[in-house]
């Protein structure tokens, strides 16, 4: 009997193809939204994939896990069928998060409060639809 050696499995969030493709969705999210302050593709359990700018405190990656987590809970136990985005709206700013469809992944991001909630939403949409479409053709 031969046994055939197996390559073991990346981690999501450190695989370089997933990587890259993140990358590409935040530069798209922040070529269209100038007023990014930091934005993240992070796995659902909470490690993060890339972020920009480049940050070495990951808690966003662990508090969007979380949130994503409870706000799709939320809408199952209440029966509204699944949760397409979550906003918190602050002061300050706003966060925007959204799973990647079809994916373990999730993109949050920080946005300055003058930057247009309904342009943040659209450009996280739009980076998050293409990242999930370049994940498609692996």
């Amino acid at each position: 009997m031969t046994v055939m050696a197996t390559r073991p499995a990346v981690a999501l969030h450190k695989d370089p193809f997933v990587q890259d493709l993140a990358t590409t969705a935040l530069h798209d999210l922040t070529d269209r939204c100038p007023r990014v302050r930091y934005a993240t593709v992070l796995t659902e359990d909470g490690f993060e994939v890339d972020g920009v700018p480049a940050y070495e405190d990951d808690r966003l990656s662990s508090m969007s896990s979380s949130m994503q987590a409870l706000s799709e809970a939320v809408a199952r136990e209440l029966a509204l069928g699944p949760a397409r985005c979550l906003i918190v709206a602050a002061d300050a700013g706003h966060i925007i998060q959204l799973r990647i469809p079809g994916q373990q992944l999730v993109l949050a991001a920080v946005f300055e409060l003058d930057e247009p909630l309904a342009e943040a939403l659209g450009s996280c949409r739009f980076a998050a639809e293409r990242f999930a479409a370049a994940l498609a053709s692996r």
